[in-house]
């Protein structure tokens, strides 16, 4: 469809990159201002609201996603989400490995990547290390482990969801919005986390039917922080070698809304570690991060919210094994405090 829009100077894969600017700046602005955050919705002190506000999001990006499939504009039958020979023990693991370290690190991908341009000094060293790890197991030295677990697979007949899709369509919507009615927030923040969501669709969209080009194509995407990070740490050191991409693209703009969003609120201000032990528990849950992050096919808004609304098994088994990680591992931090306050006579 890109060619019938003439443009004369940008190449569909060029006007993906300036697509993704825009979307990820609107992904910044909205995750500063409604806290979105995963980790905060499983063990915060305010996870009852920041477990409404993710819900809310993930709501509207399944209606939109499955309306969009619905009118024929976009389809995930050749996604790799939707490949039979299901990877599970490297969704499984990497599911757990991600939850764990996103505790030990105070954030997922995406809420660190916000919180960096807010001058969060940790977010800048976790998202460096993690965007190592990442590139590591997609392309580097770590990549036998990925293949050598991603080898691991279990062959279905179909990798969706079994039934209707309209029917798993309504049932997450209706479940989601319940519980974020039910969550304690105020309408306005409520409208944000839509408004977030809404952005799953608006790229799966942009990407696999506006910006579809027969001789010069795109790969479908959307909001996604583990590949996004991995790609962007390779144009930052070989961009004279390779052009930038819709990664680079939407992570430039998340950093742009988020700095715009946190300036216009008064909220940016400079935090660093605090302790070396400290700096080397954040620095393993990067490591824990980029590695599971790869594993499980994405992060919290990759494999969760931009995962989840295409209906297949893979992202839902990773996102619930993100989260077991996360539990447990709060719970163990919880349990190793407790036994230092109150260590056996």
């Amino acid at each position: 469809m890109f060619e019938t829009f003439g443009f004369e100077t940008l190449t569909a894969p060029q006007a993906a990159v300036f697509f993704a600017l825009a979307l990820g700046a609107l992904f910044g602005i909205l995750a500063e201002r409604t806290k979105f955050c995963f980790r905060r919705a499983l063990v915060g002190e305010d996870r009852r609201q920041a477990m409404g506000i993710w819900l809310t999001a993930l709501a509207v990006a399944v209606l939109g996603t499955q309306g969009a499939v619905a009118m024929e504009w976009i389809s995930f039958e050749d996604h790799r989400y939707l490949a039979t020979d299901l990877p599970v023990a490297a969704l499984v693991i990497g599911g757990a490995l991600f939850g764990a370290g996103m505790v030990l690190t105070r954030g997922c991908a995406s809420r660190l990547t916000v919180l960096a341009a807010t001058g969060n000094l940790r977010a800048w060293t976790v998202l460096a290390v993690f965007a190592i790890a990442a590139h590591a197991m997609l392309k580097g030295v770590l990549a036998p482990v990925r293949t050598g677990l991603g080898s691991w697979t279990v062959s279905l007949d179909s990798a969706a969801l079994p039934g209707s899709a309209m029917v798993w369509t309504a049932a997450i919507a209706v479940l989601a919005l319940a519980y974020a009615a039910r969550s304690g927030n105020r309408p306005l923040p409520l409208l944000g986390a839509a408004l977030l969501g809404a952005l799953v669709p608006l790229g799966w969209v942009a990407t696999g039917f506006v910006l579809y080009d027969d001789f010069d194509p795109v790969a479908m995407e959307s909001l996604a922080f583990t590949s996004t990070w991995s790609d962007t740490l390779f144009y930052l050191i070989a961009s004279t070698s390779i052009p930038a991409g819709f990664g680079a693209g939407l992570i430039g703009g998340v950093l742009v809304g988020s700095f715009v969003s946190a300036l216009a609120a008064r909220r940016l201000a400079w935090t660093s570690f605090t302790s070396p032990r400290e700096t080397g528990r954040y620095m393993t849950g990067a490591v824990l991060m980029g590695v599971g992050g790869v594993l499980a096919g994405g992060c919290t808004v990759g494999a969760g919210l931009s995962g989840v609304p295409t209906l297949a098994i893979a992202p839902v088994l990773a996102i619930l094994s993100i989260a077991a990680g996360a539990l447990a591992t709060q719970a163990a931090l919880k349990g190793a405090l407790q036994g230092a306050l109150h260590p056996a006579e």
